[in-house]
């Protein structure tokens, strides 16, 4: 056993360097796990489609005719309630879809406030 008596040191310092650099990787080096990369790209993903649709929110309001009304409502509603006027509207439903999304109804609402005087 004598020969083999430097490979016991050799082992823990490849166990421990191995712990040391997964604690340092995920704690400071930015390391996800392939679960937390999917959820940061859906959020990602989710944030540029409101945004690419925002104009698409902007115009089906400019053409309502009722938009007068529903800007009305917009504006008297609370910040927490303003989505779901435009939800309720039917400006934050995309074309070949039934309900409304939430994250482009958010977003709609805030350049709505932007462009309305």
């Amino acid at each position: 056993m004598e020969k083999f008596s430097w490979l016991r040191p050799a082992v823990y310092g490849a166990v421990c360097g191995a712990a040391a650099l997964t604690i340092i990787g995920f704690s400071w080096g930015g390391w996800v796990t392939g679960a937390g990369a999917q959820k940061s790209a859906g959020i990602e993903r989710t944030a540029a489609i409101a945004a690419a649709l925002t104009p698409y929110c902007l115009e089906r309001a400019k053409s309502d005719p009722a938009a007068t009304e529903i800007m009305a409502e917009l504006k008297a509603a609370s910040s927490y309630s303003r989505s779901d006027v435009v939800k309720k509207a039917g400006w934050a439903t995309p074309l070949g879809s039934t309900e409304p999304n939430s994250d482009l109804a958010q977003a709609c609402q805030i350049a709505l406030g932007k462009v309305a005087p």
